[in-house]
């Protein structure tokens, strides 16, 4: 049976869900596809399932592409503050948490629900636990394979996600579709995920498992000050995941353990105003007694301050301002929040997210090479791509 929309759109995720409303506000016939029984999953889960929908900050610095200036169009043409408006609309109670990031007090549900409605106002058609076989273009037409039904279009949008968390149905596939149809690709790899460790430091991580503690990370020029966390597995939390985009095998990461005190001038105060305190305890006034334990045992430095020369006080201030460690690899995309890279931005037009080789064809979200920050950016990205598309195709 033949079908025939004005705009078919794979994937019924953030971006996906935004283009799908915007297109049919202008009246165009919408159909929505998605494999998945429940829509919605990645923003039904984020944000410990209150969905840290977008950051007051957003500003194309908060963004990784190949192409540092591709997503300012997208971000102008609709911005944090027009998504606000909409939860705004829907009396949606948020709160800012830390660094601008805004999220529900109640439920993450909430935003989908809110979409779902939006859909259906713009007349949306939802296909939901329904398999694309396959993909083509005949003409001016689009045409979209799902078995049963053989659908025509004049636009298609690609919003099918990156390959973070398979288990939530993340597969390759708006990638796929790139290929076919001789779009370029920026190589793939997990974001926004803890790092892996082996040997000794590993111990380390395994013996202090459950610690966190504010701490500075550093990678070259980036730098994120924010949560860190001692894992079974390595390092995790807030500014280990930040970096981690950043981080390629073989890079060694500096973290700052006591960002708020230099350690050497602190111990050299406390060396002349108490001099028979234990190193050990000076040390846990500053960071967790775990850790100090563990980096004085490290260091093979105990006993009173004033028995320990100021060379020995400066490598052990080294080791914790100023500690260089290495991974040996990342958790994967298993647990990887966003996929870094995808679809090269120069086969892209920024205005409308269309293919500049396919007229109508449109690629939105994270399968797009622009991977934001931790912090709602990455959402953020998804309603102002997905606005675009939606407003173009």
């Amino acid at each position: 049976m033949n079908q025939k929309y004005d705009v078919v759109i794979i994937g019924a995720g953030a971006a996906g869900l935004m283009s799908a409303i915007e297109a049919g506000k202008r009246g165009r016939s919408v159909l929505l596809v998605d494999h998945s029984k429940k829509i919605g999953e990645k923003i039904r889960i984020s944000g410990g399932g209150r969905c840290n929908f977008t950051n007051l900050y957003t500003n194309p610095s908060k963004f990784i592409s190949q192409n540092p200036n591709f997503m300012i169009s997208a971000l102008n043409q609709y911005t944090q503050y027009d998504f606000i408006e909409l939860i705004k609309k829907y009396q949606i109670k948020f709160h800012e948490k830390k660094l601008g990031q805004l999220f529900c007090d109640e439920s993450a549900q909430q935003i989908i629900d809110m979409l779902l409605l939006e859909c259906k106002k713009s007349e949306v058609t939802l296909k939901k636990e329904t398999h694309v076989l396959d993909i083509s273009k005949k003409d001016n037409s689009y045409i979209t394979n799902i078995g049963s039904e053989i659908i025509f279009s004049n636009s298609l949008i690609i919003a099918t996600g990156g390959l973070s968390i398979p288990k939530m149905g993340a597969t390759k596939f708006g990638y796929d579709i790139a290929k076919k149809f001789d779009m370029k690709l920026v190589e793939t790899e997990p974001a926004l995920v803890p790092l892996t460790f082996s040997d000794k430091f590993l111990l380390k991580c395994k013996e202090l498992t459950g610690l966190s503690l504010d701490s500075i990370i550093s990678l070259n020029k980036n730098s994120f000050k924010e949560g860190m966390l001692f894992t079974h597995r390595g390092l995790s939390g807030p500014s280990i995941l930040q970096i981690s985009s950043y981080w390629k095998l073989g890079n060694e990461i500096k973290i700052n353990l006591s960002p708020n005190f230099d350690i050497y001038q602190f111990l050299i105060n406390k060396k002349e105003t108490n001099p028979k305190q234990d190193i050990t305890t000076l040390i846990a006034e500053v960071i967790p007694k775990r850790l100090s334990i563990s980096i004085c045992r490290d260091q093979r430095i105990g006993g009173n301050i004033s028995e320990l020369s100021n060379k020995l006080l400066q490598k052990l201030s080294n080791s914790i301002n100023n500690w260089s460690v290495s991974p040996t690899g990342s958790e994967g995309y298993r647990t990887a929040e966003v996929t870094l890279g995808g679809i090269d931005t120069n086969e892209l037009s920024s205005k409308t997210m269309m293919s500049k080789k396919h007229n109508g064809l449109y690629f939105v979200g994270e399968v797009v090479d622009v991977t934001g920050h931790l912090g709602g950016y990455n959402f953020q990205w998804a309603w102002s791509s997905g606005y675009v598309a939606g407003i173009n195709a």
